[in-house]
């Protein structure tokens, strides 16, 4: 199926604003920016459709400053997340993969880890929403390479405070962690080796051995970050998590 201009077009616009916000969470990680980071990047975008689009694809992660750096988020950011969640709600998961589509099923991941940071992080008034259920692909790493593509799409439950089944279940397979992270390098796909890259970090925080060293592997994949405010603040949480400064 081709896509028409109209949808490339806003495909494109949506890309732009996932960047400008996670440049935004950047800043706050290095103690820079707004008390409402949130609130003030959706109340200045020039499309503020595409401003909530952009909280609903980094999820969890414009909670990192908090949930790695301390403090608590403003209200007026915790009435984004909402707003984000009503214009953009999630799909309907209707079962693990593989008999349900991966995406709905990280998406559905993604949004309890956001919950839970909410709740963790002081707010009385958190929803309280229910657990996904984890399915073979976390927990079953014979087809590593599978197995990876989940633990990258859950990577914003790396941040402390979620907890739960998913990092308790990436911590169990190490080795074919430490084999998806380098398949990533050796393809030159280094988004997807930077939300590995984090599981690593967590693991090695947790007391995991590991037979790479996230240390080494931040400092490489950084080489590759310029222009890609993504990966810079995937690289920023993994050093947090590894007790470095972002």
């Amino acid at each position: 199926m081709t896509t028409g201009p109209t949808e490339r077009t806003a495909r494109a616009t949506y890309t732009e604003a996932t960047a400008a916000l996670a440049s935004c969470v950047l800043d706050a990680l290095r103690g820079a920016g707004d008390t409402a980071p949130l609130a003030r990047f959706t109340e200045t975008a020039s499309d503020p459709k595409a401003a909530l689009a952009a909280v609903r694809v980094l999820g969890a992660d414009v909670l990192a400053p908090y949930a790695l750096t301390g403090g608590s988020p403003h209200p007026r950011d915790l009435a984004v997340i909402s707003q984000a969640t009503a214009v953009f709600p999630a799909p309907v998961l209707t079962a693990p993969p593989p008999e349900g589509p991966i995406e709905n099923w990280a998406i559905a991941w993604r949004d309890w880890a956001t919950d839970r940071l909410i709740a963790a992080l002081g707010d009385a008034a958190a929803q309280d929403s229910p657990r996904p259920p984890t399915g073979e692909i976390l927990t079953d790493a014979t087809d590593w390479p599978r197995w990876a593509a989940g633990c990258a799409r859950l990577a914003p439950l790396t941040l402390p405070g979620v907890g739960g089944p998913v990092p308790a279940a990436v911590r169990r397979h190490p080795v074919p962690l430490a084999r998806a992270t380098t398949r990533a390098l050796l393809r030159r796909d280094y988004p997807t080796a930077a939300r590995l890259l984090r599981w690593l970090a967590a693991a090695q925080r947790d007391g995991v051995t590991l037979a790479l060293e996230p240390d080494r592997l931040t400092e490489h994949i950084a080489l590759h970050a310029a222009g890609e405010p993504r990966l810079a603040l995937d690289l920023a949480v993994a050093r947090l998590l590894l007790g470095r400064t972002a």
